[in-house]
């Protein structure tokens, strides 16, 4: 048995399904960027990042509809929205442990692709899918159940986003909308920093840092509400 083989054995164990078809984890790890020649799309993972999208969201709306038989529709939604997020699939990709695994072409190597948040989450879902593909909807569930059960019964985040929390509080206070400045941007290109300031009339202004605007606004309006004593973004 080759080195890789005894490798993906190990990445199968972590990940608690073992692969009757090993060209489908092998498709699941592989970026664009390490295809050549045509159709180098159809040779990445692209097809089945799609895929898993839709099935991990399925999965996922099946679990909350049996663990929350008191949450209305709404509630699910917002549930659901955290727990498919990019943030929480690059993490679940941390966790299965596939960074190692990756197939990227030299260039995304060195930029330090591996640790790139969007293509963390895209293997996720792509890894959802072939395990889906390749052992049915029970695999996939099985899948879904070791690495987002946790989350689903603990989310590390309020289940509101903060930004509308804090547009809700303004509003109750005949306040205009908070409004968003970028006070400094650093780092490479492939992986910026963001520092956003959100300010109302006649109050302190907060900043936060963040990977991208919208992670830097979503941090300043948390600690916005922190500092007003609003509980902690998830409730108005």
């Amino acid at each position: 048995m080759s080195q890789e083989a005894d490798d993906l054995e190990g990445l199968e164990a972590r990940i608690g399904h073992s692969f009757a078809d090993r060209a489908l984890i092998d498709l699941a790890l592989t970026h664009i960027s390490a295809v050549k020649g045509e159709a180098p799309r159809l040779r990445s993972y692209q097809r089945l990042e799609f895929l898993g999208d839709h099935v991990l969201g399925s999965i996922v709306s099946h679990m909350l509809f049996d663990a929350f038989p008191q949450a209305e529709e709404g509630e699910l939604s917002r549930r659901l929205a955290d727990l498919v997020r990019e943030e929480a699939c690059a993490e679940v990709a941390q966790d299965m442990g596939v960074a190692g695994f990756i197939r990227l072409g030299p260039g995304e190597a060195q930029a330090g692709a591996r640790k790139r948040r969007t293509i963390l989450a895209d293997i996720a879902e792509s890894v959802v899918a072939a395990v889906y593909i390749d052992g049915g909807y029970e695999a996939a569930r099985a899948l879904v159940d070791r690495f987002w059960r946790a989350r689903l019964e603990a989310p590390k985040r309020p289940l509101r986003d903060p930004k509308t929390v804090l547009q809700e509080w303004a509003q109750a206070r005949g306040l205009p909308p908070p409004s968003y400045r970028e006070v400094s941007r650093s780092g490479p290109d492939h992986a910026p920093r963001f520092v956003v300031a959100v300010e109302l009339p006649g109050l302190e202004g907060s900043e936060a840092l963040g990977n991208s605007k919208q992670d830097a606004q979503k941090a300043a309006a948390a600690a916005f509400l922190a500092r007003e004593g609003v509980s902690d973004g998830s409730e108005a």
